[in-house]
């Protein structure tokens, strides 16, 4: 059978080229052929797929050890998309898309800035450490507050440029119960200087919402989609976000919150 012009190429050639594409299209060449796995696994392709900060970030981290330990980028790539790193002394954590290599963040509860919660007032707030979650401590809401308001912060250069993002409230309810069925929460994501007062409002129980916003996330936490914005390059400064409700949040079966997280709109 006569060679087609692809099955000549150099490997390092095919690589180049494979590193164009996607996460996604390299490890669906990678099963053509031989020549095209060798190519789909090289280190120039999965260093291309890596934010060019990795190393940056992986530094910075509580798992720095993962520049050493893992035998390739490919495999760095696919530890990231799976295990979230943590960041800024536990109050952060950094993952990848899995079918983009876009990055994701957490801002964790300890990080987050929550009305009521005080060392001097501890009957409303508690926190508390979880298997099921990421940071050492998440935080839970022991009973009636007379209002919830909840506020948090990142900075844009950080994220992925020209990406769409969906900021997400992760939460869960310590108790089963249908008593926030009643509670309509309000959710802002806005760039500081730039609030075009627009709010989303929601029910914590995802079953009074028509729409998929509220969600299972499948690790033990549920999460509601709050908006969606458009990261540029980067340069459009400080992205704030809230939580709240001003009509008096009430709780027989505590709500928890690990933190509010930002990742691709469907790997956009």
């Amino acid at each position: 059978m006569e060679n087609t012009s692809v099955d000549v190429l150099p490997v390092d050639c095919l690589s180049k080229i494979i590193s164009l594409t996607s996460p996604r299209d390299a490890c669906r060449l990678s099963a053509v052929s031989r020549l095209f796995n060798s190519a789909a696994d090289s280190e120039v392709v999965w260093d291309t797929f890596l934010p060019s900060d990795y190393k940056d970030i992986v530094c910075n981290s509580a798992s720095s050890e993962l520049l050493a330990t893992c035998s390739s980028k490919k495999n760095l790539y696919f530890h990231l998309c799976r295990n979230p790193i943590i960041l800024n002394n536990g109050t952060m954590s950094f993952s990848l898309e899995k079918e983009s290599g876009k990055k994701c963040y957490m801002v964790a509860a300890r990080q987050l800035v929550i009305r009521w919660l005080c060392r001097e007032k501890p009957q409303w707030w508690k926190w508390q450490s979880l298997h099921e979650s990421r940071f050492d401590e998440v935080v839970e809401l022991l009973m009636h507050v007379w209002w919830l308001d909840v506020k948090g912060r990142i900075e844009t250069k950080i994220l992925s440029p020209r990406t769409t993002y969906a900021a997400y409230f992760v939460f869960k309810l310590s108790k089963s119960g249908n008593e926030y069925e009643r509670i309509a929460l309000q959710f802002g994501v806005y760039f500081e200087g730039r609030d075009n007062g627009k709010r989303r409002v929601m029910f914590l129980n995802p079953s009074t919402n028509a729409s998929q916003l509220c969600r299972d996330r499948g690790d033990g936490w549920m999460e509601i989609e709050m908006s969606e914005f458009f990261n540029v390059n980067g340069d459009e400064g400080t992205l704030l976000f809230r939580v709240f409700d001003f009509h008096g949040f009430c709780t027989k079966h505590g709500l928890i919150i690990e933190g509010i997280e930002l990742r691709p709109k469907n790997g956009r």
